[in-house]
């Protein structure tokens, strides 16, 4: 039953994708990287099995997605560095944002630093809102788009590539996604255990 209500959905976005094309994968990627959860998987898998029918090509494809995932990650960004933390401890509901998860992302961003902008946009549950604790903490704006732009080009290249491989095989879909979620999640527990290492030894000496 939940494959077949999951495999209508997937070739409702899919159609979607194909009829709108390039401007439709920026439209979603830019809706997606606000604070409007909306996975990037339901529409860079599709595109990447567009990308294998011969439908689609890669590097506008890839293009379309970065220029959709940085402008709204900026939104959120600009959101928080110009309204700052009383805004969403005010109205955080109507960014889907609750008082306990803006500590959340502002502790994980404070103890990973800037990089964890990086990390943050291919971690599940953090990447939509990662850019508020960036834009709180005034980041800086070069460094912001560059990380913005090296963790969504490889949490978006993985997910073209899933759908080029599994070529519409939808069932195959959420296991290759938990896999790759569940390893960066260990990536970052293994920076951050390195981080702070090398803090303790610095402080020994």
């Amino acid at each position: 039953m939940f494959v077949e209500f999951f495999g209508e959905i997937f070739k409702l976005i899919l159609n979607f994708v194909q009829t709108f094309g390039y401007i439709g994968i920026f439209i979603m990627t830019f809706i997606e990287s606000t604070f409007i959860p909306i996975p990037s998987e339901l529409t860079l898998i599709p595109a990447g099995i567009l990308i294998a029918k011969g439908d689609m090509h890669l590097t506008p494809v890839l293009i379309s997605s970065l220029t959709g995932t940085l402008l709204g990650s900026c939104v959120n960004y600009f959101i928080a560095y110009y309204f700052g933390r009383k805004l969403f401890i005010n109205y955080g509901k109507y960014f889907f944002l609750k008082p306990g998860q803006l500590l959340s992302l502002e502790l994980f961003f404070n103890k990973y630093g800037a990089i964890s902008t990086f990390f943050g946009r291919m971690l599940p549950g953090i990447k939509h809102f990662i850019s508020f604790p960036a834009g709180l903490a005034r980041m800086n704006l070069k460094l912001f788009t560059l990380y913005t732009l090296l963790g969504s080009f490889i949490w978006l290249s993985f997910l073209l590539y899933l759908g080029h491989i599994i070529n519409a095989n939808e069932e195959l879909i959420s296991i290759y996604i938990r896999r790759f979620n569940i390893a960066i999640i260990f990536i970052v527990i293994f920076i951050s255990i390195l981080i702070y290492a090398t803090k303790k030894f610095k402080k020994r000496n």
